[in-house]
């Protein structure tokens, strides 16, 4: 799997973390473009018809022309891959076909976990506390304190977008809603992996989420339990959007 194997690579680009003097840039640096080559390179060789949208890429406006369409984040969580000792952050593949995320993988190298599509995760176990809500580190959005407020729920802070979905896949948190805009490949692989696993996927209006757009920018994204979504859209569904 394509996912695993930039996981091995980015875990040995990381260990030079530990060499004194390291620079953290030039090391997320190194593990950006080293993920991002051998992707490309994997993709190249197995689906050569396929067209690529890679957040390091050279953006190709023929990827528009075609109806299947990988999307991928070599490296999703850079500051929190530049950081020693943190684990949440990801790699993203992921095949969107005629705009739909089809498959999917998203590698946690920190955590020696890879997720896919297939086979699909076990959806997560029942949890009958407070709803827990995944935010950002360091800029939680205005719809997560909204439903925070309105469930009742608390709120944990993790740093990819990638590691946290996955934490709703794992079950260790209840919502992850997300409402200061992404990239496509932000999310194309984790909305594939969480939706595989049953739980819900949509726009925070409850919309679908559409790739392989001419602009790449989604304003929006929401991934929860089956139960909690009709409380959760009560929310969300008219929040301005941004």
């Amino acid at each position: 799997m394509l996912a695993g194997r930039a996981a091995e690579l980015l875990l040995t680009v990381r260990r030079r973390l530990d060499v004194p003097g390291a620079d953290p840039r030039v090391v997320k640096d190194e593990g950006d473009l080293a993920s991002h080559e051998l992707l490309m390179a994997g993709l190249a060789d197995l689906r050569p018809d396929d067209a690529v949208l890679s957040e390091e890429g050279k953006a190709d406006p023929q990827r528009l022309d075609h109806d299947r369409v990988w999307i991928v984040d070599p490296l999703d969580g850079t500051r929190e891959f530049g950081e020693a000792g943190r684990t949440d952050w990801a790699v993203h593949v992921a095949l969107a076909v005629g705009g739909a995320p089809a498959a999917g993988a998203v590698a946690l190298p920190g955590l020696g976990v890879v997720l896919g599509t297939e086979p699909a995760p076990a959806p997560p176990p029942p949890y009958d506390g407070r709803p827990r809500l995944v935010v950002s580190r360091t800029r939680p959005p205005a719809v997560a304190l909204a439903l925070a407020d309105a469930l009742g729920g608390e709120l944990l802070e993790m740093g990819s977008a990638g590691a946290k979905a996955m934490a709703v896949v794992r079950g260790d948190v209840d919502v992850y809603a997300h409402g200061g805009g992404q990239y496509e490949w932000d999310s194309c692989a984790p909305v594939a992996v969480a939706a595989a696993a049953g739980l819900h996927v949509s726009r925070l209006d409850g919309s679908a989420l559409v790739y392989n757009q001419p602009d790449p920018w989604l304003p929006d994204l929401l991934i929860c339990r089956p139960e909690l979504v009709e409380a959760v859209l009560a929310v969300t569904a008219d929040m301005p959007r941004q």
